[in-house]
């Protein structure tokens, strides 16, 4: 008679088992769900990391860029003001003069220009060549056109107002007259 009891209590135990199977796997499945899910949400955030992480480089980078270039060109717009002051020193260097107290006054005005010329060459600002040059549209605005054949065509004839670049960066180009 133990035999049979220990025979039912083994078959009530598996009975018991085979019932908590079902809730053993589900709990199982679940938790590989929620497993799954919580890998997802894991490789998202690394991502997001990554891509927030390149994000601030590149704007580092561009912040970077930004401060050089103001930097090189941080005397632009006060070279911009000092061009016709340039223009109206040359004009009056042009000026011929035919008493001693004229000629000393253009000799003052020369050893102004000069050393305004050579602060603002300091700076960077350079003149842009163009008479006798091929025409160049990038540096060059051509206001008139003329022919002479001893020139080829396309040359620059004459140069009518002086064109200045700072670095590598055109301020005003040349007004020319150009051969056709």
């Amino acid at each position: 008679m133990a035999e049979i009891n220990d025979e039912k209590l083994e078959e009530q135990e598996v009975k018991e088992n085979v019932q908590e199977e079902p809730e053993q796997i589900e709990e199982v499945v679940e938790e590989v769900d929620e497993l799954t899910l919580t890998k997802q949400q894991l490789d998202e955030e690394q991502d997001k990391l990554i891509r927030l992480r390149a994000d601030f480089e590149n704007y580092k980078r561009r912040v970077q860029l930004d401060k050089a270039s103001d930097y090189k060109y941080r005397a632009q717009s006060v070279l911009m003001d000092i061009l016709p002051v340039l223009d109206n020193f040359e004009r009056a260097l042009a000026v011929e003069t035919t008493t001693e107290e004229a000629a000393s006054l253009v000799k003052g005005v020369d050893m102004v220009y000069r050393t305004l010329l050579e602060a603002v060459k300091k700076e960077g600002l350079e003149q842009i060549e163009a008479e006798g040059v091929a025409f160049d549209p990038n540096f060059h605005q051509a206001v008139m056109q003329e022919q002479d054949d001893s020139k080829e065509s396309g040359i620059v004839i004459q140069e009518l107002q002086k064109g200045y670049k700072l670095k590598d960066r055109v301020l005003r180009p040349s007004m020319v007259k150009v051969n056709e």
